[in-house]
């Protein structure tokens, strides 16, 4: 690593941070996650940038913290889809104070915080995390409150220099009077909403007093002592936390750092009102999922962390986003794609060190080893493909995977070696393969099919049965050979020889007819897989019509 080129963007950033180092002894990188929803494999890119920037900065041996901030003391903003309209009336509550609709975690945004821990577990990413919520109602924020409310014109400023129309009221509706730019904003403590408009505020006594549209109630909150009434606004809390925890890199979605937005205001904000600098920054872009638009927690049902590993590897989820740039976008599919891109990384695993790219080995390592220790790989790598068919053909038989598996040449001791591929394999069968897409082997021979073949289909098979002996223990390659081969030696050529259009034309056709017989579609898994998976003899009972059936073997 220490060779890594300056073009490497986490090397750079690394070396920014370190430069950047605001306060003695230990390098801070941070990350920002609002629990209000799940997070999706969009926020992913929210934690990963920072962690294999901390990762780095860990390599060069200087000391580095990864916090992960959880906004969890923000307001719920809408109804999340799938739940009923009655849940409207937490909208406006803080997060960490709207119940778990099923009662199996403490608040609405425990339940999404659990799934991204056990996920970031998964990956080997190491953070401290913050509860905002504790932040705020322990204290730890006081003075930093005090101190906004009290610089409240110059706040006002900074954000006046940035206003447009679409930008004035971003953070909700802003009810008019003289307070109607308040920096901090109070959560009633009749009903718990933020429906509130303070009406007065007393420096000297620091309280607020305050009317509630939702309940009608009027109250007051001494900001000194009263410390979970409410908090910060979004563009006033972003750098507030800076100066507070001494962040020293952070990365956010580009659309933060474009002109007046979070990161430009936040950067004048907090050295004219907290005295301190904006971090070291990282814009990121977008992140999609095949055939889905933008992703949004709240909308609906979006792809998390935790689905991408239910099929994919630990180290190839850490590989999409690390072999990237962040202003890169991507798109990950979780359908067919997932066969090529296990390919793709069982490819760059295959080479040595020597043989990749300087990238390429930069985003290895990051992707399978963390400071944690390496991610967890099978002891035997069988490719996605075979194993994914053959939990496909099997419906998962566990017997029936390990003998198949050995016999198409990936010998194992047990079935933990081929652990957790296999797993990630029937995953994906399961979830991502649609029903009409599963193989599904005929129960008997298509009678009629097999009665109406073609002079060249009949040829095919006649030479395919010949050499197809179920006890001459035919391995993959033998079955290969042999299955590619037939339409060669239709044409009085060698199994080996070269093909040719004409052959090529051949073999499409004769596959089709193959997986006619045996699945009843014109497309399936390999077919020397299929074959093994299957059992020559069940495939020569296929492929043999019943009056030609007795003395075949």
């Amino acid at each position: 690593m220490a060779t890594r080129q300056r073009q490497d963007w986490v090397r750079q950033a690394a070396e920014a941070a370190i430069a950047h180092r605001v306060r003695p002894g230990v390098v801070t990188c941070a990350s920002g996650i609002s629990p209000s929803g799940p997070v999706h494999l969009g926020n992913l890119r929210e934690i990963l940038v920072p962690h294999f920037v901390a990762e780095e900065i860990r390599r060069m041996g200087v000391a580095v913290r990864h916090i992960l901030s959880w906004d969890d003391f923000d307001r719920l903003r809408k109804v999340p889809a799938g739940l009923p309209p009655s849940f409207a009336e937490f909208i406006g509550r803080p997060l960490s104070k709207v119940p778990d609709p099923e009662g199996e975690f403490t608040s609405w945004a425990e339940r999404f915080k659990a799934p991204l821990r056990h996920a970031l577990a998964d990956m080997g990413v190491e953070v401290v995390e913050i509860s905002q919520t504790e932040m705020y109602e322990s204290g730890r924020y006081r003075d930093q409150v005090l101190t906004a409310v009290q610089h409240r014109d110059t706040i006002e400023k900074i954000l006046s220099r940035y206003r447009t129309k679409a930008t004035a009221d971003e953070d909700g509706p802003t009810p008019a009077g003289p307070f109607e730019r308040f920096p901090y904003k109070l959560y009633c403590c009749s009903c718990g909403h933020d429906s509130t408009t303070i009406e007065a505020y007393d420096d000297e006594t620091t309280v607020a007093e305050y009317s509630c549209s939702h309940c009608c109630y009027h109250g007051s909150a001494q900001l000194d002592t009263d410390h979970g009434a409410g908090k910060l606004v979004w563009k006033v809390d972003w750098p507030m936390r800076w100066a507070f925890e001494g962040v020293d890199f952070e990365s956010a979605g580009v659309d933060h750092a474009s002109p007046g937005s979070s990161f430009t205001v936040g950067t004048q904000m907090v050295q004219e009102v907290f005295g301190g600098v904006a971090p070291s920054f990282l814009g990121y872009s977008f992140v999609g999922v095949q055939g889905m638009a933008k992703m949004s927690g709240s909308a609906g049902r979006v792809p998390t962390p935790a689905d991408a590993l239910a099929v994919l590897e630990a180290s190839i989820v850490r590989w999409l986003y690390a072999r990237r740039k962040p202003n890169q976008s991507f798109t990950i599919d979780l359908g067919q794609e997932v066969v090529r891109l296990y390919d793709e990384w069982d490819g760059l695993v295959r080479k040595q060190k020597h043989e990749r790219t300087e990238a390429q080995q930069a985003a290895y390592e990051r992707a399978s080893q963390t400071s944690l220790g390496r991610l967890r790989t099978p002891k035997v790598v069988v490719p996605f493909r075979i194993l994914s068919s053959v939990a496909d053909v099997t419906a998962g038989s566990i017997d029936q995977i390990a003998r198949i598996v050995g016999d198409v040449g990936y010998p194992h001791e047990s079935i933990s070696d081929l652990q957790p591929r296999l797993d990630l394999a029937s995953n994906w069968i399961q979830r991502h393969v649609d029903e009409g897409e599963r193989t599904k082997v005929k129960e008997a021979p298509d009678t009629e099919r097999l009665s109406n073949l073609t002079r060249s289909e009949q040829t095919w098979l006649d030479l395919l049965l010949a050499r197809l002996d179920p006890k001459a223990g035919l391995g993959l390659d033998e079955v290969t050979r042999l299955v590619y081969g037939v339409p060669k030696l239709a044409r009085n050529l060698e199994l080996d020889a070269e093909p040719t259009a004409e052959i090529a034309a051949d073999q499409k056709q004769f596959f089709r007819l193959l997986y006619e017989l045996l699945v009843g579609r014109e497309r399936g898994p390999r077919l020397p897989t299929l074959f093994l998976a299957i059992g020559l003899q069940r495939v020569r009972y296929l492929l043999i019509p019943d009056e030609r059936r007795e003395g075949t073997g």
